[in-house]
């Protein structure tokens, strides 16, 4: 067995940074998150059991290097505490299960918090290679570079023909649905010698400190759900993950996530205060262009200019997609866009929708009522019903 993931840095930036935070203020949290599939695969992902059960116990047995450590120390952001919990960290086998249920993959990480979740971009990147790796390897990977090198052909058009005050930029976020290790590295590598001027770096910690890249990333859902259980009011749950957000990283790390319980419940907690510290936004489900102009309303009402905030783009998109949104947007406001599967995993093949999420803390349920219909996730339908009566989001089936 060839262990798929050979260095802990290959994860995504985000996950380092909301481990420090919750290292500082809540070690003693308890989480447990769950692995869903969310389409049908072409394939029974049960099937992939006996592996998946090898790559853990590898996985298990990985801790961090001297040369990582010192890459990491060396992020203005990361505190040399952390660095020194990481020297000692290695993950525990008894904390993550994985078993079948008929044609179904069940993998549950359970226990505190700073021990587990860090599980979810390796489980999600070693499920896909897995299942990648029963299809023909050849013609994947002359489909995926003819692709490549069709999108790198349009974005070097388009930025060429833009006429649009602010850049185009992109940002590899690819790992956790990639095809594989080898083909994002591939993809990332390309990208940084043929776009120079709109390839602006990657979520993955390996591939930035190998390819002296900008590692790209701030938070994730899980860090303001946890919020939900950690003993302050419901209501102020928002707040006070902001908070401790703005109280670690004074300056650094400044998107915020914005679709935890949707947009305009997290506006109504992003007052002056917040929209000044935070240098931007980052959009996850529903229409981005709605989003985006409730973003910039926001800005304006609060009399911020918006040409000094960034709004960050990263549900599924595709490069069509950020032309379109660059062309809206470019003149009234920064832009970035954060593109994963569509540049890690386009190799002609249907990929996995794959997630593995926060399902409670603390012996508590939390939720994530999303902007986009399928996306909403929460195990208790009556914390979800709270949730919603305590922000006034009403229910889907209430909205126009």
């Amino acid at each position: 067995m060839t262990p798929i993931i050979t260095s802990l840095l290959d994860t995504d930036l985000y996950k380092f940074t909301m481990w420090q935070a919750m290292l500082h203020r809540f070690p003693q949290s308890q989480a447990e998150y769950h692995f869903i599939c969310r389409h049908p695969p072409a394939f029974p992902l049960a099937a992939l059991l006996p592996e998946l059960q090898q790559q853990l116990d590898a996985l298990c047995a990985l801790q961090f290097r001297e040369d990582e450590l010192a890459y990491l120390g060396g992020l203005r952001f990361i505190k040399s505490d952390f660095v020194d919990f990481l020297r000692i960290f290695h993950f525990q086998r008894a904390f993550i299960r994985a078993w079948a249920e008929g044609d179904v993959l069940r993998v549950v990480a359970k226990g505190p918090q700073v021990h587990v979740m860090a599980f979810e971009i390796f489980v999600l990147a070693i499920v896909n290679e897995l299942y990648f790796r029963r299809f023909d390897q050849a013609a994947a990977l002359a489909e995926g570079r003819r692709r490549l090198n069709d999108k790198i052909a349009r974005m070097q058009a388009f930025e060429r023909d833009s006429t649009r005050w602010y850049p185009f930029e992109v940002t590899d976020f690819g790992v956790r649905r990639r095809f594989s290790g080898a083909w994002q590295r591939e993809v990332v590598a390309t990208l940084a010698k043929r776009l120079p001027r709109v390839f602006k770096g990657t979520s993955s910690v390996l591939l930035a400190k190998e390819l002296g890249l900008v590692a790209m990333g701030t938070m994730a859902h899980e860090y303001l759900q946890t919020y939900q259980t950690l003993g302050v009011r419901l209501r102020d749950s928002q707040k006070a993950a902001l908070e401790d957000w703005v109280q670690e990283y004074r300056g650094d790390l400044g998107v915020a996530l914005t679709d935890v319980i949707g947009m305009d419940a997290f506006l109504a907690d992003f007052d002056l205060y917040f929209a000044k510290l935070f240098d931007g936004l980052r959009h996850d489900s529903g229409d981005p262009l709605v989003w985006a102009g409730k973003a910039l309303a926001h800005y304006a009402k609060l009399r911020i200019d918006p040409r000094t905030k960034r709004l960050v783009f990263s549900d599924g998109l595709t490069i069509d997609k950020a032309f379109d949104i660059h062309r809206a947007l470019a003149d009234r406001t920064q832009v970035g866009f954060g593109i994963g599967t569509h540049l890690t995993n386009d190799m002609g093949l249907e990929p996995l929708n794959i997630v593995m999420k926060l399902a409670s803390a603390n012996g508590q349920p939390v939720a994530k009522l999303s902007d986009s219909p399928g996306k909403t996730l929460c195990d208790d339908q009556t914390f979800l019903a709270y949730l919603r009566q305590v922000f006034k989001v009403p229910p889907p089936e209430a909205n126009p």
